[in-house]
């Protein structure tokens, strides 16, 4: 080690494939690193940002929540030997005129991109002086967020950009208009199976239950079918869809949706967007029966029916004789859905350890929780600020987890990231999603300091299985895609090499590697 090493070596540990990547973003510029949670993204940004720190420039290292923030700020502190008051984190919490003192002194700004936007904006903060700014969870870098101003204005400053995912997106189109936000000129990126990391990879068991609709369920799911394609059917004559089918897809209805926005304002338009929305209150009932439950259900009708000024759509709903048969049969149903009581059981084969159960629907994790408590299980809830949740009651809950006062966490999507949640010896997806970003944050959750399960609950000839298998095909879409992208930016380093080749390092230049 040399002694301008900034990085504490007591308290972390490089693998080879973190100093291999790092030393290749030095040498490459604006890059884009994809790795597996739990595969050390912010070793790779803190390798190349002690360069950038040795080199006499500033960091900025910008993530999407403040709890990420703090926790970045909390690792950089901790793990590099420089005067911890140079770490300054930076959010909305801050005020205003206090920023502006605060980033004089920093070597490493912590900041939600938000904050940045704002002082960039208001003239409070210029990146002068700065040589990197790392983008966490960079995937978010589309349309209009925070993160595509940001890197603009570091491209404009001739900042180097370092965006940090596990995933970019399974759409070429996504994942184009990130590496395009950063002015990306080169991608590393690696997998479980890959040989450099390997070795470094927990063993992760995969198992996939099936579980079925009980005949009095399939029952009412036909019901609903029955209406939702006639609803479909006065689309259809509107020239608005080409199908009656019942289980059309979510994505061609939001589609649809999305255009009928962008209309002119008129009676055709309204009369259309009635209808769409009726199609798509039925389809979220469904899709509620037959994955989650009857509970679910009868309440997502019982908000519908309690509307003060119901519209057009919703009585259409509400009037339908098979939706007021499937209201009366789910009233007088007697138990839940199979999966709760296959969840039951999945979680008794796992007494002791440490698990996190996802479930997509907010207003179903209370009820899981409670089922789960009822059978001897020491569960909680985890839930955001929609739920009337504040971020110090989430950081107790975390805490208590942590500590072990408790078995079984039952999370919303806010489990996915932003938190600093411990690693857990089981995840449980209470049903598939079809985002594959959101897939693979929720497996990065198990498996990181020792080997880990992952379970998915499927309701079998239900939307369940269409994500299941939506997710994993973008998952190996977005590996194909990019591996396109990698290699193609290769070849254009390759042919601008023999063009112009690079001058030798200056004698003395610090590396990557010299401090590994």
């Amino acid at each position: 080690m040399q002694e301008n090493q900034l990085i504490d070596s007591q308290k972390v540990q490089f693998r080879e494939y973190q100093a291999r990547i790092a030393e290749s973003v030095l040498r490459n510029g604006n890059s884009l690193v994809i790795l597996p949670t739990g595969m050390g993204k912010t070793i790779v940004a803190l390798l190349v940002i002690q360069q950038k720190l040795l080199s006499g420039k500033h960091v900025l290292f910008v993530a999407p929540t403040r709890p990420l923030a703090e926790q970045h700020h909390k690792t950089l502190s901790t793990l590099l030997k420089i005067p911890q008051e140079r770490v300054v984190l930076l959010t909305g919490t801050t005020p205003a005129e206090k920023r502006s003192s605060l980033w004089k002194d920093a070597f490493i700004i912590c900041a939600t991109p938000q904050t940045i936007e704002n002082d960039l904006k208001g003239g409070r903060f210029s990146l002068d002086g700065f040589g990197l700014c790392v983008v966490d969870e960079v995937h978010r870098a589309v349309k209009k967020y925070a993160y595509t101003m940001i890197a603009e204005e570091c491209i404009g400053k001739g900042v180097q950009l370092l965006g940090l995912t596990a995933s970019p997106g399974g759409k070429k189109e996504r994942i184009d208009e990130v590496v395009k936000a950063l002015g990306v000129q080169h991608i590393e990126i690696r997998t479980e199976t890959d040989e450099d990391v390997a070795p470094y990879v927990k063993k992760l068991e995969m198992k996939w239950i099936a579980v079925e609709l009980t005949p009095g369920m399939k029952k009412m799911s036909e019901l609903l079918e029955k209406a939702i394609s006639d609803r479909l059917g006065s689309m259809m004559k509107m020239g608005l869809i080409r199908t009656t089918n019942p289980r059309v897809p979510k994505k061609v209805l939001l589609e649809i949706g999305q255009g009928l926005q962008k209309r002119p304002d008129g009676m055709p338009k309204f009369v259309a967007l009635s209808h769409y929305a009726t199609v798509m209150n039925l389809t979220h009932a469904h899709e509620l029966l037959e994955t989650q439950g009857i509970s679910a259900f009868l309440s997502f009708m019982q908000k519908l029916e309690e509307k003060e000024t119901k519209s057009k759509a919703v009585l259409r709903i509400l009037n339908d004789e098979r939706v007021q048969t499937v209201l009366k049969l789910a009233r007088s149903y007697e138990g839940e859905h199979p999966k709760l009581a296959k969840l039951v059981e999945v979680l008794e084969g796992m007494r002791g350890k440490k698990v996190i159960v996802f479930v997509q629907f907010r207003a179903q994790v209370k009820r899981v929780v409670e089922e789960l408590r009822a059978k001897g299980f020491s569960a909680k809830q985890f839930v955001g600020k929609k739920d009337g949740v504040t971020l110090a009651e989430q950081k107790g809950t975390i805490k208590l987890f942590r500590e072990g006062k408790f078995d079984v966490m039952v999370a919303s999507s806010i489990g996915e990231e932003g938190l600093d949640i411990p690693s857990v010896d089981a995840v449980v997806f209470y049903e598939p999603i079809p985002s594959e970003i959101r897939s693979i944050q929720r497996r990065g959750r198990a498996g990181r300091a020792k080997a880990g399960d992952v379970v998915i609950l499927i309701t079998k000839d239900t939307r369940d299985e269409a994500y299941y298998w939506s997710a994993r095909n973008k998952e190996a879409r977005m590996k194909k895609i990019v591996g396109g992208m990698q290699r193609d930016m290769e070849s254009k380093r390759v042919r601008e090499a023999v063009k112009a080749p690079k001058a030798p390092p200056k004698a003395g230049q610090a590396r990557v590697t010299d401090f590994v």
